[in-house]
């Protein structure tokens, strides 16, 4: 006999409450509520079949406005009744709540999840919302320069639309949604996404264990700088590079190639649910390096489909497309066969995917000659503080000699990241110790203290 699954649900006898279960099967993929068995599948009988054969459709369509099938069976000389529910191309909702079946679960859906399954049941995606209170005078100068001369390498744009306006531009790449710009405009090119979307960056920790983290960093600002400046921490402070020769040549090579690292870290940046609030985070160990993502996958996916050959489908498919015309993703959903291909032609171990209710992980594990011991730790943590300790006076100390400087000239006068400076510089202004006067554009900055 059929167990209760993703699609069979059964009960001893009718209460309306069941609604519930039919609303549930009517979002997710269809499936059949039978009355008249038990939890083990045992057949018990329902009295007033006859009745309830009319009643039911009835209530079905007053409270959820949906039609279902209500069929009568024998079985072992008792009533049975079989609801049919089809699966609806729109939201279907229990009194104004919305349920969805999982499994052989009943799941109500709240907050972030019932956000992502009114726009995909609408057709749309969390990163192509329109959002209010930005501009094109608010994007950053350096990210749009980035992006165009990505985006010519790669040859996936032509000259000419590279040469239109940043307005046109956008709106070239369907970032524009009537008078507003896309969610995903503020991902790709404001400076500081966080201020429209908690948690929009990366954070990367060093872990001795599961309990004991030695130094920390955070990564801000626009995705391509988020992915970029990552790899260069990464590479800096938390991954041990192996040294070889051949002949007079040194070689550096590191736990996984570069380009298997930097695949990963992007197919978290484009797959993630930023409506989470939570970070991407990498936790880098001794032995080896773990990037989750609070990313979901589709509906009617598997780990495993996701392993094997599948077609293109991101999570956000506005940021992806960036990201694709920019020659930094490929379009047909091979970044994880990418990753497995480039480890094995490096002789090293093959990541392995974990996928759970919160998001994926993504674990790189070291060869041995790759492990970080406790003195490379150390060193480490050193060179984190000391930078940690001086940045803020380098800026403050250039911004006190020239209050007219825009981030990105501050960064390049101390020879940091346009992210870092971003960073320490809100965090001063937060402090009292710097504060910015006028205008976006034309204004300068003051030093308190």
């Amino acid at each position: 006999m059929t167990k209760e699954n993703q699609h069979i649900e059964w009960k001893e006898s009718w209460r309306d409450e069941y609604l519930k279960w039919i609303c549930g099967f009517a979002n997710a993929e269809g499936g059949v509520l039978v009355i008249g068995r038990n939890d083990k599948g045992a057949v018990v009988g329902v009295k007033d079949a006859r009745k309830l054969m009319e009643d039911i459709p009835n209530k079905v369509r007053d409270i959820l406005g949906i039609m279902v099938d209500v069929n009568q069976t024998e079985e072992a000389g008792k009533e049975i009744l079989e609801i049919i529910v089809e699966a609806y191309p729109y939201p279907v909702s229990y009194k104004g709540e919305y349920f969805y079946r999982s499994g052989s679960t009943k799941q109500e859906l709240k907050g972030a999840a019932l956000d992502r399954f009114l726009l995909r049941k609408q057709g749309l995606h969390w990163d192509g919302v329109p959002l209010p209170h930005i501009a094109v005078g608010d994007l950053d100068s350096d990210a749009f320069a980035y992006f165009r001369k990505q985006a010519l390498k790669s040859q996936r744009l032509t000259p000419e639309i590279l040469d239109e306006p940043d307005d046109l531009l956008l709106d070239k790449l369907h970032l524009v949604e009537g008078k507003y710009l896309k969610r995903a405009v503020a991902l790709l090119f404001h400076p500081d996404p966080e201020r429209f979307f908690t948690g929009a960056y990366i954070k990367i920790g060093f872990f001795e264990n599961n309990v004991d983290l030695r130094y920390q960093d955070e990564v801000h600002g626009d995705l391509f700088t988020q992915v970029n400046q990552t790899i260069v921490v990464l590479k800096a402070k938390y991954l041990k590079a192996w040294i070889s020769y051949e002949g007079l040549q040194r070689i550096e090579s590191y736990p996984m190639p570069e380009t298997a690292l930097r695949e990963a870290i992007l197919n978290a940046v484009v797959h993630k649910d930023y409506a989470s609030g939570v970070p991407i985070q990498i936790s880098v160990y001794p032995d080896k390096l773990m990037i989750w993502n609070s990313g979901q996958l589709p509906p009617d996916w598997t780990l495993e489909r996701l392993l094997g050959k599948h077609s293109s489908k991101p999570f956000n498919p506005d940021v992806a497309n960036a990201f694709f015309r920019a020659g930094m993703i490929e379009a047909w959903g091979r970044g994880i066969e990418r990753i497995m291909q480039e480890c094995a032609a490096a002789g090293v171990p093959e990541p392995e995917l974990l996928y759970e209710l919160t998001g994926l992980w993504t674990v790189f594990h070291f060869p041995p000659e790759h492990s970080i011991g406790e003195t490379t730790a150390k060193t480490a943590l050193k060179t984190a503080l000391k930078t940690a300790l001086k940045t803020p006076e380098q800026i403050l100390d250039v911004l006190a000699e020239k209050p007219y400087l825009t981030l990105a000239e501050v960064a390049q006068s101390i020879d940091k990241s346009l992210s870092t400076v971003a960073h320490v510089s809100a965090k001063l202004v937060k402090e009292g110790r710097l504060r910015y006067v006028g205008p976006t554009k034309g204004g300068h900055w003051e030093v308190l203290q």
